[in-house]
């Protein structure tokens, strides 16, 4: 499902199936170090003194700050699936534009557009 919206126009979902494409195959070509970076996202995501839910907003403020649109897309996705609501997300955005600035206020824009598109997914697939 492709949701337009009337910011960017960028689709977020199709973005992270197109990518999930891009990955299988690098992962193909080098099985040694994939393996090793599940094992890392598996232990780092993994509930101890924070939850998923937390790590998650952690990781978009880490996507934004870094520019990533695809770690915006798939741990948007991810803090929904472990019920971040879009306030959640707002004051992960706010804590990435103090420590990043202007740029963070751009891909801080994105994030919430993205959280906006899988939201509305979500609610059509209800």
């Amino acid at each position: 499902m492709s949701i337009e919206t009337p910011t960017t126009g960028k689709d977020w979902i199709g973005m992270a199936d197109d990518l999930r494409g891009a990955i299988k195959e690098m992962r193909g070509g080098i099985p040694a170090v994939a393996k090793a970076f599940s094992a890392l996202a598996s232990a780092a995501t993994a509930p101890a003194a924070l939850d998923v839910k937390t790590k998650e907003l952690i990781a978009i403020g880490i996507a934004i700050a870094a520019r990533c649109d695809g770690c915006i897309t798939f741990h948007v996705k991810a803090a929904i699936d472990h019920g971040a609501t879009r306030e959640e997300v707002m004051e992960t955005v706010g804590m990435a534009i103090y420590m990043g600035g202007g740029p963070s206020m751009i891909y801080g824009s994105l994030t919430i557009e993205a959280f906006d598109q899988y939201m509305a997914a979500k609610t059509a697939g209800e």
